[in-house]
């Protein structure tokens, strides 16, 4: 009996760890790819916050730090940053204050409507991305609106809702095109996806000689038009303009192969059968195609507003920020401090990048995506 009891005990053991394992497989599972994770992102981004908060010297015995609080982060607004971070902030024009006055009414109107409406935790949410929307507002009213010059802060934003919106109408309507009946689809399929395989510093030097209005492919068409010595660079819009159309011409492919993908997943039967209805064209993408695209739209454009923020090889590459600092993103920026040996500064920076990049996707994703999607379940 002693020797049954053992076995029995052993068959019981042995099933016990059989059944500790199968409630934890996910765990044991993902633990290799979290434990990575740890090492070399989370643990690294926290460490960083010792430089943001601190001022960092070079030693022979290596790197020395001195605690000096929000200093670094203080100076990027109030401080001898202000102009590069913030911009020139001076008189406000009358454009200005219409524009402030009108957006910081209808911030307040949608923030007083809210009441009631939601939980504590989401009038909080709301409260922040308020006062960032109310502060980019007045920002711009200061700046751009005022004739005076932008900062890293707004350049950064130009690039991420211009960008991304572009890219994000032109990638949709090829994927609609080539999810279309019509012939040599495949093949443009291929030639449309050949951007997205070329390195960003690649495309940036593509780009800068192809603008070369010396030596470039255009340079008998600007003659021709009596642009004999136009500079592009020289001039702020034209610079960033052209930022912008360098950075769609790689990042178009990504979103049109995958709204190509969301849009061949619609069923035909469907759309067959509203066109039998009598239904336009307009109509049916509006009353079918669009609500079930939509989470893949979301995603796509989450996934390159994020992107968006971190722009820096092609400013630096085509440009180096300039002209003065008008191409200069905000990763642009923290790389120039952080080449001046300025490693508290360099780290505040990305943490203002970091929050900035938070709130605006956050805030794009609660108050849009989310809508829209409620919107197509209706």
């Amino acid at each position: 009996m002693n020797r049954t009891g053992m076995i029995a005990t052993g068959g019981a053991q042995r099933e016990s760890w059989s059944e500790y394992f199968d409630r934890h497989a996910r765990t044991f599972f993902i633990a290799p790819a979290v434990t990575l994770i740890l090492i070399f992102a989370i643990l690294p981004t926290f460490y960083s916050i010792v430089f943001a908060l601190s001022r960092v010297r070079f030693t022979p015995q290596g790197l020395s730090f001195r605690f000096v609080g929000l200093q670094n982060f203080y100076k990027q607004f109030l401080g001898n940053e202000q102009v590069h971070f913030l911009g020139r902030i001076g008189s406000m024009s009358v454009a200005g204050w219409i524009f402030s006055l009108v957006v910081i009414a209808a911030i307040l109107w949608w923030f007083y409507k809210s009441i009631g409406k939601t939980s504590w935790i989401g009038m909080v949410g709301r409260f922040i991305s308020a006062s960032a929307a109310i502060g980019i507002a007045l920002l711009l009213s200061a700046t751009v609106l005022s004739g005076n010059q932008w900062g890293t802060l707004l350049t950064t934003l130009y690039y991420v809702v211009l960008g991304c919106g572009l890219q994000f109408i032109i990638g949709t309507g090829l994927a609609f095109l080539c999810s279309q009946p019509i012939s040599g689809k495949n093949f443009f399929r291929v030639i449309f996806f050949i951007p997205l395989m070329i390195t960003p510093m690649g495309a940036g030097y593509a780009f800068k000689m192809l603008f070369d209005v010396t030596r470039g492919p255009f340079r008998p068409f600007l003659e021709w038009i009596g642009l004999r010595d136009w500079v592009w660079s020289t001039d702020a819009w034209t610079a960033r303009t052209f930022i912008v159309i360098a950075d769609s011409w790689q990042w178009i492919p990504f979103i049109f192969i995958c709204m190509l993908a969301a849009l061949e997943n619609v069923p035909k039967d469907h759309v067959e059968a509203a066109q039998v209805d009598g239904a336009s064209s307009i109509e049916i993408f509006r009353e079918i195609i669009w609500p079930q695209i939509v989470p893949v739209a979301a995603t796509v454009i989450l996934i390159r507003m994020i992107e968006a923020f971190k722009i820096v090889d092609l400013p630096a590459i085509m440009t180096a920020g300039g002209p003065g600092i008008a191409t200069e993103s905000m990763s642009l920026h923290s790389y120039f401090i952080w080449r001046a040996n300025d490693n508290g500064s360099s780290a505040a920076i990305a943490y203002l990048l970091l929050i900035l990049t938070v709130i605006v996707c956050s805030s794009f994703f609660n108050y849009v995506v989310l809508k829209q999607m409620k919107r197509a379940k209706a």
